[in-house]
């Protein structure tokens, strides 16, 4: 980052944003999306574009990208302040909701178009009688798999923050409340 980061954030804060942006780049995504998302959400105030251009040095062209990107994902959102005819961005603040509406988005966008072609497959290999039937029992494996994943996926997904919050303390307990045994099988 350029100089005039440098004036407007703490240490840690820089340091948090360039990670973030290195991060994104190994989810797949650009890196200055996901700068300007951490930008906005360690702000406490809703920023507009040239600010965020300002701060994080880059050209103003790539902040509106990468902020319609964020938008398009749900995790920003544009906000209108008093006084100012400009649009100011904020990005949602909750972690617990930003890993919710993300992990939809990559099901959506990832999981589901699979599961499609997946089935699709399995039903062409089903109708073939001289089909391989080595692949229809892989395509049927993989197909069960990720359909049980998506249905536990979405009940997970479906939870209220506080019931979530409770199973994610309870990650280390599921094997010993089941049973090694009942795992195992």
């Amino acid at each position: 980052m350029r100089e005039p980061t440098k004036n407007r954030l703490t240490p840690v804060a820089q340091k948090f944003i360039l990670h973030w942006g290195e991060m994104g780049t190994r989810w797949g995504i650009n890196r200055t999306v996901a700068q300007v998302h951490a930008l906005l959400f360690l702000s406490p105030q809703p920023l507009p574009a040239d600010e965020i251009s300002d701060t994080l040095a880059v050209a103003r062209s790539n902040v509106s990208t990468s902020l319609r990107e964020l938008q398009g994902w749900r995790i920003v959102r544009v906000v209108h302040v008093l006084g100012d005819r400009r649009d100011h961005f904020e990005s949602i603040k909750d972690v617990w909701e930003i890993f919710r509406i993300v992990s939809e988005e990559r099901k959506r966008r990832e999981i589901d178009p699979t599961l499609n072609v997946l089935a699709e497959c399995v039903r062409e290999v089903k109708s073939n009688p001289q089909g391989d039937a080595y692949t229809r029992e892989r395509l049927e494996s993989m197909l069960e798999f990720l359909t049980a994943m998506t249905g536990l996926f979405e009940e997970i997904i479906r939870m209220p923050t506080g019931a979530l919050k409770g199973v994610v303390k309870l990650r280390g307990k599921v094997i010993t409340l089941l049973g090694k045994k009942a795992v195992n099988s």
